[in-house]
């Protein structure tokens, strides 16, 4: 999703209410780009959908407000809760915007890695954002200033058991031998996580009289840290060739971590419209961006990473009859060097370089799409991508737990991604659509879990080849198919908020790795909404994935996902205020179990169990404004970025 040429990084569960909370005479135009190109980074993909907002606007002031409660009751009652307010406003001069909210999670979360580990973790979240926009029209162009912060404040307080295995070094050995000793355990804990981000962007947009021409500048600055501390409560040992506990002790601080992250980015893009075949455009830019990443363990540097990247881009687009192509290429250079410090088994502290990634590639990109009518169509597409590892994955400090046999690690050597991807799709009317994709991809990130004698390690490695396949299909299907001719439909112009239907998707997903024989797995979605009786809708999903499959070096003995949802929504007050309740996974079906594949290393039993099922009641009142016919500005505030950590097992928390 992107705002006048900006990614607003929105979630899907964040698509609805975005579009909805825009009124109709904010937006200009939406351009839908299914196949997005050059012009786009080599890290993106998918379909973009760009929302152009109109400059003309009355002098205004508009809020919103939103909130949420929900409560769970596993082993105790918990409470959620969320609140929000959205001022937007404007006069002659410039339009702001401005967001402030706060949530509160309370939680539960239970594991176990085969008999090795036993845990059972209260969770305590508390965040705080705000986020502003001021837009400022200079004649046709648009200057817009951006700044977000976003912060959080959990603890996590976990009771474990377990068995572990202590080594300790025998003198004068070369190399070091060891003796081991096996122990049992109880332990407490309390971790406490503290993080901070903050983000700035200025973008000028320069515009034309022929709107399809533009010539944006962007600046940004992000900067994000993060602290993650661990103190033991109480631990008891009983070593296993003894019949008695040793005495209690607290061991205080077992963990104390920290990062920060700090990224600069300048870039340009220009637009034209093109006199091609039946009519073209032509894209051009570039980018410079330079990331440095550091994280300390108890005072001590372990990591120094420091990326440069450089890009520029060109792109043809072309119109021919009833087919439409593309072709382009990104030109990227990148630099990524850095230095790592760790302990050897000797305890001796070893510096080391990081292994470089200092490469100049060719991303193209090519698409065929032929309209067989309008708005249903058959795409041929082909790009290469690169995907960088995300900061979680490269942390070589342990920020989620520690117990006292256990070693949960990121891997600072990690080299980037790069996907070949092909995808041939028909669709139809913008939902009913069957697809089916492959991709190449070279140094895959994966998440291992592994065990050696009675330590377990969670570890980030690269795949040096894989291929993922995947096929997709989704079918809309109206009620009204039952008691009107097909025909009737399809001239009918109707609002899919308003009728009754039920959305089918299925998916399958295959992971191919050498030496590993894994099983593809299936993805069902039926989503149905049903209006009752006083315009009330009714909202059910279920989700399920079937086990026994691969999930890169994991295989799911239950589903991954296993969920029945359902909302009941209505709207008063001349559709200022809607109300929401809503049952989440209220078969209690949403369980994590899976066995271990590693590459090395022994084979781990996982199962963790959040508290999924929950209930609640949902709220969003936009108060009126004196001056009902103001074209509001769309939303120019940035959306909450999400991390994808390359595995099955939380890596931060």
């Amino acid at each position: 999703m992107f705002l006048n040429g900006r990614p607003l990084n929105i979630t899907s569960n964040e698509l609805n209410s975005f579009l909805e909370g825009m009124p109709a005479n904010s937006v200009d135009r939406i351009e839908v780009i299914t196949q997005p190109g050059a012009e786009f980074p080599a890290t993106s993909g998918g379909a973009i959908m760009n929302i152009i907002t109109n400059k003309n606007a009355n002098k205004y002031l508009t809020a919103t407000y939103s909130g949420n409660y929900s409560f769970t009751n596993y082993d105790k009652y918990r409470s959620r809760t969320s609140n929000s307010l959205n001022l937007n406003a404007r006069n002659k001069i410039f339009g702001w915007q401005l967001n402030i909210g706060q949530n509160y999670r309370e939680s539960m979360l239970s594991g176990k890695q085969d008999n090795l580990l036993t845990s059972n973790t209260d969770r305590f979240g508390r965040g705080y954002f705000a986020k502003s926009g001021l837009t400022f029209d200079l004649g046709q162009d648009r200057l817009l200033v951006n700044y977000d912060i976003y912060h959080n404040n959990n603890d996590n307080y976990t009771l474990s058991d377990g068995d572990g295995q202590e080594a300790k070094p025998i003198p004068n050995t070369n190399p070091q031998q060891f003796t081991y000793r096996d122990f049992s355990f109880d332990a407490s804990d309390a971790a406490h996580t503290l993080t901070t981000r903050q983000e700035a962007v200025v973008t000028y947009q320069k515009r034309f009289s022929d709107k399809a021409q533009k010539l944006d500048f962007q600046f940004g600055y992000t900067k994000s840290d993060s602290k993650f501390v661990q103190d033991n409560i109480f631990r008891d040992k009983k070593y296993a060739d003894t019949s008695s506990w040793e005495p209690r002790v607290s061991l205080g601080n077992v963990l104390d971590n920290t990062s920060d992250m700090r990224v600069a980015n300048f870039k340009v893009d220009y637009s034209q419209p093109l006199n091609l075949l039946d009519g073209g455009k032509v894209s051009l830019g570039g980018l410079y961006e330079h990331q440095e990443f550091d994280t300390e363990s108890k005072g001590i540097t372990n990591l120094d990473y420091t990326r440069q990247t450089t890009a520029t881009y060109l792109e043809f687009q072309a119109k021919l009859k009833k087919f439409d192509f593309i072709l382009g290429t990104r030109a990227e250079n990148y630099d990524i060097s850095g230095i790592t410090r760790y302990n050897d088994q000797t305890n001796t502290l070893i510096e080391a370089d990081l292994i470089p990634f200092n490469k100049f590639k060719l991303f193209p990109n090519a698409s065929v799409q032929y309209n067989l009518m309008n708005q249903v169509y058959v795409a041929a597409n082909y790009n290469k991508k690169i995907n960088l590892p995300s900061i979680s994955a490269l942390n070589p400090n342990n920020v989620t737990f520690q117990g006292p046999n256990t070693q949960v690690t990121g891997n600072p050597n990690l080299q980037p991604t790069i996907f070949d991807n092909y995808e041939l799709k028909i669709s139809a009317f913008d939902y009913a659509f069957i697809g089916y994709s492959v991709s190449s991809a070279k140094n895959q990130v994966a998440q291992i879990i592994r065990k050696d004698g009675k330590n377990l390690f969670n570890e980030q490695i690269n795949i040096s080849d894989m291929r993922i396949h995947n096929f997709n299909v989704g079918l809309p299907v109206p009620f009204m198919i039952f008691s009107k001719p097909l025909s009737e439909i399809m001239k009918f112009n109707f609002n899919p908020d308003k009728i009754n239907f039920m959305y089918i998707y299925a998916g399958y997903q295959k992971h191919d790795i050498d030496n590993l024989n894994n099983r593809g797995f299936w993805i069902f979605n039926l989503m149905t909404q049903i209006i009752l009786p006083k315009e009330i809708k009714l909202t059910a999903n279920y989700s399920y994935l079937t086990p026994k499959a691969g999930y890169f070096y994991f295989t799911a003995e239950k589903p991954f996902n296993n969920s029945f949802d359902l909302t009941l929504t209505k709207k008063f007050m001349d559709n200022r205020l809607t109300v929401s309740v809503f049952a989440n996974d209220i078969f209690n079906g949403q369980v994590m179990q899976v066995r271990s594949n590693p590459p090395s290393g022994e084979s781990v039993f996982i199962r963790s169990k959040y508290d999924t099922r929950n209930f609640g009641l949902s709220v969003n009142y936009k108060i009126p404004t004196k001056n009902k016919l103001a074209k509001e500005d769309a939303n120019i505030l940035n959306q909450t970025k999400k991390e994808d950590n390359g595995g099955v097992m939380p890596q931060g928390q």
